[in-house]
């Protein structure tokens, strides 16, 4: 690794200021970046540390829970309150990494996360992501880990967060510190899907950090399950997963929304799909016809489709799971 400045601010405003001029690289528990460094990824000229910045807060008020961007993971995952009115969220977490890792993770690098795709983390390969224009080798060579939907002729790399999936289903909200002042973006408009510039993954503007995480609260919203499916129980990132939020009347769907990860290039929802539950009873066949609205745009490979049949199956587990609480 090359020897780099550090700058160590206090405020956020003096993190903004490092920030302008581009050359500098916002650290704050550093788990992704330290991996991308060791596997010989480009080195910014300036690593700015986030680490004394007042962000660790979990604030709550009748209407909301504000979430610090530099709350840990452990921090979130075992806060009372998020577990008990927002379940999946924790669960969510608990599902991620190693204990250590989440005690030293922060909420906004976690869904700032880079992917694991082994193309982009192995600077030896072609990635569009990595270096715009030089090509995707997991179009030549896919393996069993790559999306099926949002993908691109440029990109199939999976987007790597459980929280980000949990975070979509609460309807989160993202909030950002530019340098012209403070602005907010739904998580759904947060993330871009690769298209033909992969190399841009959110909505972030330069400059900026994500100073904040919101979630609304709603005492309907206290059912809510994740589930991760992997190829083995420990440090494994997810093969499909799902997160799913239902409020239930007389026993039918009276409000709905499920968001998958795992399965795509950002954590996936579409509100046309969950439209086709309310009112219903949540047996085999409207969980069918759901899961057919929701998956309809997927692309596979030879590599990739077992990916379909084994996120219906989760979102099958998911919402029986549900019903019956």
């Amino acid at each position: 690794m090359t020897c780099v400045e550090w700058t160590h601010p206090s405020t956020v405003a003096q993190a903004i200021e490092a920030l302008a001029d581009g050359h500098g690289q916002a650290v704050a528990g550093g788990t992704t970046l330290l991996d991308l460094l060791k596997l010989g990824h480009e080195t910014p000229k300036r690593y700015v540390d986030l680490g004394r910045l007042p962000l660790r807060d979990i604030a709550v008020t009748q209407n909301s829970v504000s979430i610090g961007a530099l709350a840990s993971n452990s921090q979130v995952a075992n806060s009372e309150l998020l577990r008990t009115e927002f379940a999946a969220i924790s669960e969510s977490i608990l599902a991620g990494a190693s204990q250590q890792i989440r005690n030293a993770a922060t909420v906004a690098g976690n869904i700032m996360q880079a992917t694991r795709c082994p193309y982009f983390r192995t600077v030896d390969w072609a990635c569009n992501k990595r270096q715009p224009g030089s090509g995707c080798e997991a179009l030549r060579a896919a393996g069993p880990g790559h999306a099926i939907l949002g993908t691109s002729n440029h990109c199939i790399a999976v987007h790597p967060s459980d929280f980000a999936v949990a975070l979509l289903a609460f309807d989160a909200i993202v909030h950002i510190q530019t340098p012209s002042g403070r602005t907010s973006l739904p998580l759904a408009e947060f993330y871009l899907l690769p298209g033909e510039t992969p190399q841009r993954e959110n909505r972030l503007p330069p400059a900026s950090l994500i100073v904040a995480l919101e979630i609304p609260r709603k005492m309907e919203a206290r059912r809510s399950a994740y589930l991760k499916l992997r190829g083995r129980a420990s440090y494994e990132f997810a093969a499909a997963s799902v997160a799913a939020v239902l409020t239930f009347k007389e026993s039918r769907v009276a409000k709905v929304s499920m968001a998958l990860g795992g399965v795509a290039t950002a954590p996936w929802r579409k509100p046309e799909a969950e439209a086709l539950l309310i009112g219903k009873q949540l047996d085999r066949d409207s969980i069918d016809r759901f899961c057919d609205e929701l998956l309809a745009d997927a692309r596979t490979l030879p590599e990739t489709a077992h990916k379909l049949p084994l996120v219906r199956g989760a979102i099958h587990h998911v919402l029986a799971r549900l019903a019956e609480q």
